[in-house]
């Protein structure tokens, strides 16, 4: 079956089941590698994208679900040459280690800023459900803190 869908703004197709998992298209159909495979049942967070804005775990996500959406990987984040000020907090935060789940912890952070821009400590936790072994949790959390006094002044 042919899915359409928009993926970091441009329109794609892909002929495929539509039970397939949006992680499997969007890597191994459309090559998009961003997203990661973690646990392929929605618990780790590393395959998270946003489709239609709203972040899902790519891995459990039917591409049918996602037909004629806008999908966002974090190869779409940036924008005109210049990061997302997510990105840019978490390169200076110094967030990854091994650097695997960051894709998807910085979707989700984006996610979460995008509803609330100025989180407690509390609502990062609550709201940033991804898992890390490296355990960066307390650099993830400030660097959300730094990207939403960045962000901040353009949002008034």
């Amino acid at each position: 079956m042919m899915i359409r869908l928009t993926v970091n703004g441009t329109p794609r197709a892909a002929d495929v089941e539509p039970e397939m998992p949006l992680l499997w298209v969007l890597r191994d159909v459309l090559d998009v590698k961003g997203p990661k495979y973690g646990c392929g049942i929605a618990q780790c967070g590393a395959c998270t994208v946003h489709v239609n804005g709203e972040p899902v775990r790519s891995c459990s996500f039917p591409v049918s679900a996602a037909a004629g959406k806008q999908v966002l990987t974090i190869e779409g984040l940036a924008q005109r040459g210049r990061m997302h000020p997510v990105q840019k907090a978490w390169i200076d935060h110094e967030v990854p280690q091994c650097g695997y789940c960051q894709s998807g912890q910085i979707m989700a952070a984006v996610a979460l800023l995008k509803k609330n821009p100025d989180p407690s400590d509390e609502d990062i936790d609550a709201a940033m459900t991804n898992l890390c072994r490296c355990g960066t949790y307390v650099r993830i959390r400030a660097a959300i803190h730094a990207a939403a006094r960045s962000i901040k002044p353009v949002r008034s």
